[in-house]
């Protein structure tokens, strides 16, 4: 008969355990408060990745430094698939462009880190000139500047460590 009055009274029954805190990443999002940026920047790059892989991208970018600038002027990568690189040239260049396949699939591997290109596939095209990028107009320092930037390296010894130091000078004067 005690086990029974026991089994009734609120004082003997087993208590439930306090719940654990819930995570950070359980808690309720209010859909105009802040965010951080780690939370909002996959939705953002997704659908840019999604139409052109970050490793194309970066081939895009640094194009003229991988095939040289007399190829870049008369080439422009288009699209990286599969392994195949689709290169955009124009109708003489793609005859030099299947002689040096080994030698750009090799300069290309090497300075993306990884095997991304096999093969590379030559469409004619034209192709637009590389753009000049040249410094907005009333950037470039004055004849004033050059002379304040000189006064201050006089006591520098004459070499490419003075030449280096002025045109840092010079371009932190640009900006």
């Amino acid at each position: 008969m005690s086990d029974a009055r026991s089994s009734r009274s609120p004082s003997t029954s087993k208590a439930k355990p306090d719940k654990p805190a819930a995570p950070v990443d359980a808690m309720p999002r209010y859909p105009y408060g802040p965010r951080t940026l780690a939370a909002v920047l996959p939705a953002v790059t997704k659908p840019a990745f999604a139409r052109r892989p970050l490793a194309s991208a970066q081939l895009l970018v640094d194009w003229e430094l991988v095939v040289g600038p007399h190829l870049a002027a008369q080439t422009q990568p288009r699209r990286i698939s599969g392994g195949t690189l689709t290169v955009a040239c124009a109708g003489p260049v793609a005859l030099e462009l299947q002689h040096l396949a080994d030698v750009l699939i090799a300069r290309i591997n090497r300075h993306m880190g990884h095997d991304l290109v096999q093969r590379l596939r030559l469409v004619q095209d034209t192709v637009a000139p590389p753009a000049v990028r040249r410094p907005p107009p009333g950037i470039l320092p004055t004849a004033r500047d050059r002379a304040a930037i000189e006064r201050r390296l006089a006591d520098l010894p004459e070499g490419p460590l003075r030449e280096a130091l002025a045109g840092l000078a010079l371009a932190m004067r640009g900006r």
